[in-house]
């Protein structure tokens, strides 16, 4: 299926220009998520198995990366596609509190602005004023920290401290950039070697979430350029700067940090959801068959959205003594518990079949792996097994509460084997018992397992469902336009959920064993 591409990231342009004052109210916009929920199909040879990698389709997310947030809060989990913002107001990964009006002064917090002038900040707001903390012995002594406006016109407020201890208890979410003296003492220890950027260093460790330009003194670009290297968004010159030009630096650096956050979110995310992505696609089974005739091909769905593996699970293994055993089951849910669950049960099975045990023997032991495993008495799992015999004219069949197998021969229509003897779910009953029934295969057909999702999916609009005499009808119809193995199992598929108007709900796996003469 087409994979979606994800929307590019919009970033505010950065204004050369000082804009006029003037009052506003102000929040940060809402962008909207666009989720893309892709099923992902698997087909399987009898070769490898083939999984349509649907790492995009889990990535193709977009958020809106907003301002403020706790100092040290840790980054959400998630896949972050893009930053879709308006202003320059925001960075982090929250929305910062209602702001006071400008021309008032609290402790440690002082205003830039005409007087009188009023400029409050709401979550419905479209805009949040910026707040920058200067961090300098003698903030009094810098008059560059006048007529700071953001790309709106509206004053930055700003907080001064004079050492490190007076900036942390000032850094709170609604700062959204740092403005550091690089000549302030550093907080190291007597004795230990000198670093000309120990302060910038426990600056960036204090508040990794926020922007930090240096100041440094007229000339010393190279100490500037080491600070950039090491953290700071930028570096400024104390003797040059004026208020235009400082406002602009802010407004940059804030910009940039949200950039640079968004940027890194988006490649943690892409390392999650591809170790998450071969992780699943690895307990997906790859069926041994090697020195067997028939032919294997597998179909498989997940119910669940942006999942590779459901509560489904199938496997097919040949023994030494030439009897191929094939199995489908299905545990109630469609959540992840539900999918280890079924993983757990599916390698259950296959050691046990290769350790000689089959019939109720097996499904008997599997019961107990399932009440051991399950998280709830309630959790229950159906299941189908069959066992082919060396020739590959007999096969032996147990049913635990699963819908019968399909066979198709070129001298008969498709139909379902027996069913009368089906056994309960495991898990329901304790103690119970699953008949061993013996089919004629005949020296060429095709049988096909599967699980109901399939076959529970409705017709159109209705509340009808396929059922089983639905999927045997579509299945004549696929055999007699001459589809066979995958094409058969694609097509089929394919048909069952346009028939259900859109996406299957339940999990979906059907495996198909082939003889050919």
């Amino acid at each position: 299926m087409p994979v979606p591409i994800p929307r590019q990231r919009t970033i505010p342009p950065v204004e050369s220009g000082q804009a006029q004052a003037a009052p506003a109210v102000g929040g940060p916009s809402k962008a909207a998520d666009v989720r893309h929920e892709d099923a992902v199909d698997t087909v399987d040879t009898v070769d490898s198995v083939d999984t349509v990698d649907s790492v995009d389709a889990l990535l193709d997310e977009t958020t809106t990366v907003e301002n403020g947030g706790p100092l040290n809060a840790t980054p959400a989990d998630g896949v972050h596609h893009g930053v879709s913002t308006t202003g320059m107001s925001t960075t982090g990964g929250s929305t910062a509190p209602a702001c006071t009006a400008v021309g008032s002064t609290a402790v440690g917090s002082t205003v830039v602005g005409s007087a009188g002038m009023a400029a409050t900040g709401t979550a419905s707001a479209p805009h949040t004023p910026l707040t920058l903390l200067l961090i300098e012995e003698d903030p009094t002594a810098a008059p560059i920290v006048r007529d700071l406006h953001d790309s709106d016109g509206r004053p930055i407020r700003v907080r001064t401290a004079r050492n490190l201890t007076e900036a942390e208890r000032l850094l709170t979410h609604d700062v959204h950039c740092i403005l550091l003296d690089l000549a302030l003492p550093a907080p190291g220890k007597a004795g230990e070697p000198d670093d000309e950027l120990a302060v910038l260093r426990h600056v960036l460790r204090l508040a990794p979430r926020h922007a930090v330009l240096a100041l440094t003194a007229s000339g010393d670009a190279e100490r500037g350029a080491e600070a950039v290297r090491v953290g700071a968004q930028d570096y400024l010159f104390k003797d040059e700067l004026d208020g235009r030009l400082l406002s602009r630096a802010i407004r940059y650096a804030v910009e940039r940090k949200r950039s640079d956050t968004a940027e890194r979110r988006l490649a943690e995310g892409r390392l999650r959801a591809q170790e998450n992505a071969r992780l699943e696609r690895g307990l997906l089974p790859t069926p041994l068959l090697e020195g067997s005739p028939l032919r294997f091909a597998a179909r498989y769905r997940p119910g669940r959205s942006r999942a590779l593996l459901g509560g489904d699970f199938y496997d097919t293994v040949r023994t030494p003594d030439g009897t191929v055993h094939a199995m489908i089951g299905d545990v109630c849910g469609h959540g992840p518990d539900e999918a280890a669950l079924g993983v757990e049960l599916r390698i259950a099975w296959r050691a046990l079949t290769l350790a000689g045990l089959c019939g109720d023997d097996l499904l008997n032991t599997l019961q107990q792996v399932l009440e051991h495993e399950r998280d709830d008495d309630e959790i229950f799992a159906t299941l189908c097994t069959v066992d082919i015999a060396p020739d590959g004219r007999r096969a032996g069949l147990c049913l635990a509460g699963h819908p019968a197998p399909l066979i198709a021969r070129p001298d008969r229509p498709a139909r379902l084997l027996p069913y009368d003897n089906n056994g309960p779910a495991l898990g329901l009953l304790p103690g119970a018992r699953w008949p061993r029934m013996q089919v004629e295969l005949g020296a060429e057909w095709s049988l096909m397992l599967y699980t109901d999702g399939l076959i529970e999916g409705r017709i159109g609009g209705g509340r009808e469902r396929l059922g089983q005499d639905g999927m045997v009808e579509i299945i004549r119809r696929q055999l007699s336009e001459g589809l066979r193995g995958e094409a058969l199992l694609r097509a089929t598929v394919n048909e069952v959920r346009e028939l259900n108007g859109g996406e299957l709900t339940d999990d979906v796996a059907v495996l198909l064993l082939d003889r050919m003469p």
